[in-house]
């Protein structure tokens, strides 16, 4: 009888199997009148070697210290932040950052959350944010089909109103030919 094979400690390990330990921070304050200070010692604490902050709004990733953050960050490294909303506003563009990340075999942890996916239990605890922010998508997309398919029953359509009609269509074409008139002169064409 041949023995079963062997398993290994963690099943859930799977990614980040040799660490550096290196964790990076980074802090976001977004308004004049907040500062950086409470974020920035709690990164020190955590035991960030190095840390980017910004004063920008979350709503955009054109944010310079982030991308000068993600840039610095090496494989095996954990990247920290204060809490998920400092690293990003919405769920999806969270997820998409912290996938990135994992791909490139970096680690994420949120202090206030305490989520960290460089444990088995922080990724599947991630992976559940994950599922319920597409479940969500996804009903909204089904909504979206099906009220498009009872405004069509009631013989309407949505969107906005064409504004092209064929008499317009046929003033810009005749337009068209004569070098005199410019493309942005012939769009701005009205009702002949």
């Amino acid at each position: 009888m041949t023995p079963p094979p062997e398993l290994p400690d963690d099943l859930l390990e799977a990614f980040l199997a040799a660490r550096s330990e290196i964790r990076i921070g980074y802090a976001r304050d977004s308004t004049r009148g907040q500062n950086l200070e409470r974020q920035i010692d709690a990164l020190k604490e955590a035991g960030c070697r190095r840390i980017f902050a910004d004063k920008k709004s979350g709503k955009t990733a054109l944010r310079p210290e982030l991308q000068a953050c993600h840039a610095f960050l090496a494989e095996g490294d954990t990247l920290v932040v204060p809490s998920l909303d400092r690293y990003g506003r919405t769920m999806k563009n969270l997820i998409t950052m912290v996938a990135d990340l994992q791909r490139r075999q970096i680690g994420f942890t949120s202090l206030h959350e305490e989520l960290d996916t460089t444990t088995p239990g922080g990724r599947l605890i991630f992976h559940v944010f994950a599922a319920l922010a597409e479940f969500i998508r996804e009903l909204v997309v089904i909504g979206t089909h099906e009220d498009l398919a009872a405004t069509r029953a009631h013989g309407r359509t949505g969107g906005r109103p064409t504004v092209v009609n064929t008499e317009l269509l046929k003033a810009a074409r005749d337009l068209l030919p004569d070098p005199e008139r410019s493309v942005t002169s012939i769009t701005s064409v009205r009702e002949p």
